[in-house]
């Protein structure tokens, strides 16, 4: 299994320069059946990589373009009349693939977001009376431009909850520039697809099976137990949250190629598992406090087992 990790990460290198940190981002959240929200600047290629990650793992994708005037219609889809028998057919929508990336997800009003909630926790939408399964595995991408606050909504905090992982992507290195603009003048590369639903699905039951020490368990427990009684904290981590860390570092310790879990891989995936569950105090976010500082805190004071 572990050859086949290498061989994706190989694979995507030949259209991603650098951004380990939203690769992993990515790999965590499939292998845990979770969500990712990703936040940068235009430009750094959040497309480019989830269109490339739905194409090395050989499962189907859509892009769909968050606007203020979308409606839920347009991601769930609708009944259209057929002319020819003069009944109602289902029409699914764009939702229904198996990897789908939501451009912008702050550009669209609360009830375009809202209909993103029974699909991303309860893999499945209701379209016209019908309750109806959405493919596996299912993972949403969704992008929200950090600088650009004109014409956007701000997401509930219930729908930023079911995000496993918030990821943020900064600007590359000088010299991982250079390789972008010399592999852009190469032209389009055709990726070569490593895995399948099937075997991705066995993937999943492997890390499942990854062993957590009950000390480590109680580690990450205390870690976002310890967000709640920050001075600073208006709101903390919530169980989820608790479940969602021992989660991703059981991915975390998968991908390194372990069948068990350390501290180090709780510690390692606590910044993307928090930073978007703290809701800092009114005085803090005057001050221009950031949860990180909090979550770095907390790390440094929670003693390691």
């Amino acid at each position: 299994m572990q050859d086949t990790i290498a061989r994706l990460r190989k694979e995507m290198g030949r259209v991603l320069v650098g951004q380990t940190g939203l690769l992993d981002g990515l790999l965590i959240s499939l292998l845990c059946g979770g969500h990712v929200l990703v936040e940068g600047v235009p430009g750094l290629a959040k497309t480019t990589a989830v269109k490339a990650f739905a194409r090395v793992l050989g499962l189907s994708f859509r892009r769909i373009q968050f606007t203020p005037d979308l409606l839920p219609a347009d991601l769930l889809g609708t009944q259209i009349l057929d002319p020819a028998t003069a009944e109602f057919r289902l029409h699914r929508g764009p939702l229904f693939q198996q990897i789908v990336l939501a451009d912008e997800i702050n550009r669209a009003p609360a009830k375009v977001q809202s209909a993103l909630l029974e699909a991303m926790e309860e893999r499945q939408v209701t379209l016209a009376g019908q309750t109806l399964a959405l493919p596996k595995p299912f993972l949403v991408m969704a992008t929200q431009n950090p600088v650009e606050q004109e014409g956007v909504y701000p997401l509930p905090e219930a729908q930023v909850d079911r995000f496993m992982l918030k990821v943020r992507v900064s600007y590359p290195t000088p010299e991982e520039e250079l390789r972008v603009v010399e592999q852009r003048s190469r032209g389009a590369v055709e990726l070569e697809p490593i895995l399948d639903a099937e075997r991705i699905e066995r993937l999943i039951q492997a890390v499942a099976q990854v062993h957590v020490e009950r000390s480590i368990a109680a580690y990450a427990i205390s870690l976002v137990g310890a967000t709640r009684a920050r001075e600073r904290v208006r709101l903390g981590g919530s169980p989820r949250a608790s479940i969602y860390l021992v989660d991703a570092a059981r991915a975390r310790a998968f991908l390194e190629g372990r069948d068990y879990v350390l501290p180090e891989d709780v510690k390692q995936v606590a910044m993307s598992v928090l930073r978007h569950r703290i809701l800092l105090s009114y005085e803090a976010e005057a001050e221009g406090g950031e949860p990180e500082a909090e979550i770095e805190a907390v790390l440094a004071k929670v003693p390691v087992p």
